[in-house]
């Protein structure tokens, strides 16, 4: 897969507008300011792609992108953000609405600021997934705060609070300096071959 031949399809504030899933998706989920949209513009080498931006809670739709066949899905972040209770409730209904469709779920990418406990939210995520049986990676950011050493402990460590056995992938990451995205872009591949 060609990761800079991405494009914007578009946004959408409501689930009964998503279209329908004809190709396979890659999700990607996670707290308000966990780095999605960062982590998602060094994936496909763009500045631009995903708006990034210092106050949490800025993707307010879920946005489609499609690259080589593959359409990739920017979820509205979950927990923290300063936006009223109705725009939170907005946000829920897009969510859940996209997992309650019929769609062509080949990854959900979870995204974990690796420097913090698993949140509840986090947490409520992953279990549901597993009970759904969608297939999901555990993407842990901000992994240039850490050291190796550090990162190897917290990985033990979540794969044991989380009970992720060891074939379950958690691929440590950062935007800021690039690590751990060639290991993120092997694991998408690998789940459409």
């Amino acid at each position: 897969m060609n990761f800079n031949h991405v494009e914007f399809e578009k946004a959408f504030g409501v689930s009964s507008q998503l279209p329908p899933s004809q190709c396979a998706e890659i999700s990607f989920a996670g707290r308000s300011n966990v780095g999605k949209s960062s982590l998602l513009n060094k994936l496909f080498n763009r500045k631009n792609l995903a708006k990034v931006s210092s106050t949490p809670g800025k993707t307010a739709t879920i946005n489609f992108f499609r690259c080589d066949g593959i359409r990739f899905v920017d979820l509205p972040g979950y927990g923290y953000a300063r936006v009223s209770k109705q725009e939170k409730l907005r946000w829920s209904e897009l969510i859940e609405g996209y997992f309650n469709q019929e769609r062509n779920f080949a990854l959900v990418c979870v995204l974990s600021d690796i420097r913090h406990d698993i949140s509840p939210l986090d947490e409520h995520m992953i279990r549901f997934l597993c009970d759904a049986h969608i297939p999901f990676c555990l993407v842990l950011t901000k992994a240039d705060k850490l050291s190796r050493a550090a990162a190897a402990r917290r990985i033990q460590s979540l794969r044991e609070q989380l009970e992720i056995a060891d074939e379950q992938h958690i691929v440590p990451t950062s935007a800021a300096t690039g690590a751990g995205i060639d290991a993120l872009k092997h694991v998408l591949e690998s789940c459409i071959r």
